[in-house]
């Protein structure tokens, strides 16, 4: 098998697919490596790096995907890499196919053998892959919101721990997922005030436990998502159901009613975002000003820790990694259930019937 490694196109994009470790992982177990010149540079991963650990380094992304069995990523293929993919090829990366319906006609076109990060599952029904990129969008969304809410960027200029004599900020945030529960975490280490919105009391309950109180949980239910918006100086949109749009929880009379210069960010936005006010923003050009509110939705959001992004990212996928270079593709894809679970497309048709709903396909 020869694995591709092109060099991530999306504005502001740091990440890289494979580190020079799984590299050698993967070469030790019989696979040949083809990584794109400078690929890695922007994670702190050099050629040299690479070479030594026995890739070959390709001087064009044409390359890299002309000579690929499967193609390792981290965002989904943008329209300038469409006419680089080759028929029934292999694609192993975040799809984010709900929201992405050209794509998804493309795919389907080439029969390309797409296999997402955000729908491979483990043992219990967890999502491997995805944990660790929403775990460092929930942190960074609480570091990315008290920036945005400086005075000189356009924000409130609330300081969300506050200082003796004055309230803190308040953080509200739907979904206690893991993007959610790892930005609550944040909020409450810089001594905001803390609510969190959830549809599962046993996520609530864990949190309550958690914090010892210091965060309020409530339920998640109109009522209570207009009036904490409503209050709210950062809000976090954290709503993720997987491989599907995310649901509108946040609608626009309610981001009407948020005090001039509170801020949002949107960790949903790869799956369409949960705020129906939002749209998908840049590095480039990360925040937009809506009904007097500052709107922050960037969907390649770890990219702006690119190293630790990297890393975090191929931990979690060198097993799968592994697991399709020792047994194949066909093969790793039979006999694991989990892996399965993450084939999108194959064939010329969605496999996954979350996304087919999405799509209109089912």
């Amino acid at each position: 098998m020869l694995i591709g490694v092109p060099q991530e196109i999306k504005i502001g994009e740091t990440r890289v697919s494979m580190t020079p470790s799984l590299c050698r992982r993967c070469v030790s177990l019989g696979a040949k490596v083809l990584v794109q010149k400078s690929a890695g540079n922007s994670a702190g991963f050099t050629d040299a790096e690479y070479r030594a650990a026995g890739a070959d380094i390709a001087n064009s992304a044409r390359r890299v995907w002309r000579e690929a069995d499967m193609i390792l990523k981290v965002k989904e293929p943008l329209p300038a890499e469409y006419g680089l993919m080759r028929n029934e090829q292999t694609i192993f990366t975040y799809l984010h196919l709900a929201a992405g319906a050209e794509l998804a006609k493309v795919l389907l076109k080439k029969r390309i053998l797409g296999i997402a990060y955000e729908t491979v599952e483990a043992t219990g029904g967890s999502y491997p892959l995805l944990q660790p990129m929403s775990q460092i969008a929930g942190r960074l969304s609480i570091q990315i919101g008290a920036y945005r809410l400086q005075s000189q960027l356009g924000g409130s200029g609330v300081l969300l721990g506050g200082i003796p004599g004055t309230m803190p900020g308040h953080v509200v945030v739907i979904g206690a997922g893991n993007s959610g529960a790892h930005a609550v975490q944040m909020a409450a280490g810089m001594g905001a005030r803390v609510t969190v919105l959830d549809l599962d009391m046993r996520k609530l309950e864990a949190l309550d436990i958690d914090y010892r109180g210091r965060v309020v949980t409530l339920m998640s239910n109109p009522a209570n998502i207009e009036n904490e918006v409503a209050d709210a100086d950062l809000l976090i949109g954290a709503v993720l159901i997987p491989a599907a749009k995310a649901p509108i929880v946040v609608s626009r009379k309610m981001v009407k009613k948020m005090r001039p210069g509170s801020v949002i960010v949107d960790i949903a936005i790869d799956q369409g975002g949960c705020i129906e006010t939002i749209r998908p923003t840049s590095h480039s050009e990360p925040t937009y000003l809506e009904h007097g509110v500052v709107h922050y939705a960037v969907p390649n959001m770890p990219a702006l820790v690119g190293r630790t992004s990297t890393i975090g990212l191929t931990q979690a996928t060198e097993p799968f990694v592994a697991l399709l270079v020792q047994k194949g593709i066909e093969r790793a894809i039979a006999e694991h259930k989990g892996l399965a679970a993450g084939v999108n497309t194959r064939n010329g048709k969605i496999t996954c019937e979350a996304v087919a709903k999405a799509l209109g396909y089912a």
